[in-house]
């Protein structure tokens, strides 16, 4: 069953090409106040965890969740986001 706080998630679709992406990524979600989680198929891993969001494949589509706004973070979510 789905709570409130699942549907005040907002969710982006986004997809690495290089481990630098990754970490300019990690980065960016380490400097918001709210939860970030990347999902990859039934892989949930915390956005803030370098070693977290390496585990996962570059160059496959991921599912990043979260329910906060900080405008550098959006900004790079659309740097890697996918339609």
């Amino acid at each position: 069953m789905e709570t409130q706080e699942d549907k005040d998630m907002k969710e982006k679709k986004v997809c690495f090409r290089h481990i630098e992406e990754m970490k300019e990524f990690v980065s960016a979600a380490c400097r918001c106040e709210f939860d970030i989680d990347v999902v990859d198929d039934r892989i949930v891993v915390d956005a803030k965890s370098i070693l977290g969001v390496l585990s996962l494949s570059c160059g496959q589509d991921l599912h990043v969740k979260y329910d906060g706004t900080e405008p550098h973070f959006e900004e790079i979510l659309g740097k890697y986001a996918v339609a």
